[in-house]
């Protein structure tokens, strides 16, 4: 959830940026290094990676329109080693290629949706306000959140809010969204609010925040196809990575979580059958982990930034080629 500013919008602080900075750091002070920002939201890691690092060369993709214009403009001053490119994260070696790039020295990964796109209302993340039911973080492309509330069927919607969600009462809330919308299709987001906190029991409204949270975080996620696209972005990311760079990834909660984790952990784990009295090269590690667990922001950046508060961050270091 990388953060920045837009003329309207308020100042925020890229989350964890100190941390991302000193795990990258060490792969980054080589000649020639390249680093890829492969969620560069509104440039405000990038800004810092490129400040910080007066070599290093910056790959930033997005698939926001509106994301990458805006980290244009507040990476001008680097423009020369500042390369933007509107691509979902999934398409990074397709980029690489095209930019003539085979190896690079640090990845970064911020993932989840941005401060410009839940405070632009008409975006429609934000359950706090009544807006489009859209979600999609490029808008110029996909099927919107309320084409997949008035289309799928009950057993679908139930999947992709349980699945994505992890929502108790997905059956519950899908059932009330095709039930509502034979009557008038859904269209704005306050509808769709209203009628997941009359569909869960007065009982589990009282904790765990608001109670469509996880709903909108399901769609979110379904318009937007990001687990699949992390799922494919992650390895691919790992296999650009030089021997001695290195990889972070913010997380914003536990499916996303996870899937870093396996990926991590699986790179860090050597493939040989234990009983082996010597370990093949091919079947050691190819990553070494730089975090233990999945770091939290300290409480001083969550009390300046609560929504940093959910943030996980893992980090990992190429050590070998692959076999």
């Amino acid at each position: 959830m990388d953060e920045g500013s837009l003329p309207g919008h308020r100042q925020h602080i890229p989350v964890m940026l100190d941390r991302c900075l000193a795990l990258l750091g060490p792969a980054l002070d080589a000649p020639g290094a390249v680093v890829v920002d492969a969620t560069v939201g509104l440039g405000g890691h990038s800004e810092a990676l490129l400040a910080r690092f007066g070599e290093v060369r910056l790959v930033g993709l997005d698939r926001d329109p509106q994301a990458i214009a805006a980290a244009g403009e507040r990476l001008a001053p680097f423009a020369p080693r500042a390369t933007l490119v509107h691509a979902v994260y999934d398409a990074l070696p397709e980029v690489l290629s095209q930019l003539g790039v085979s190896r690079v020295q640090g990845v970064l990964f911020d993932l989840g949706v941005s401060s410009m796109q839940l405070d632009d209302r008409e975006r429609g993340f934000a359950y706090s306000q009544d807006a489009p039911l859209d979600m999609r973080m490029d808008q110029t492309a996909g099927h919107t959140a309320a084409e997949i509330l008035n289309t799928y069927p009950a057993a679908a919607l139930a999947r992709v809010l349980a699945e994505y969600g992890e929502e108790r009462f997905a059956q519950r809330i899908a059932a009330a969204v095709v039930r509502e919308r034979a009557r008038e299709p859904f269209s704005g987001t306050a509808r769709l609010a209203e009628l997941v906190r009359s569909s869960i029991p007065a009982a589990t409204r009282r904790t765990g925040g608001h109670p469509a949270k996880r709903t909108f975080q399901a769609l979110r996620i379904e318009v937007n196809g990001e687990l699949d696209a992390l799922r494919r972005a992650l390895p691919a990311a790992v296999d650009a990575i030089a021997v001695g760079g290195r990889i972070a990834v913010l997380s914003y909660h536990s499916l996303e979580d996870r899937l870093v984790k396996r990926v991590l952990v699986a790179g860090a784990t050597g493939t040989a059958p234990r009983d082996l009295p010597i370990v093949p090269p091919e079947h050691e590690p190819r990553l070494r982990l730089l975090t233990r667990g999945a770091e939290a922001p300290d409480d001083a950046e969550v009390a300046a930034n609560p929504r940093a508060a959910s943030a996980r961050l893992r980090a990992a270091e190429r050590i070998r080629e692959a076999a």
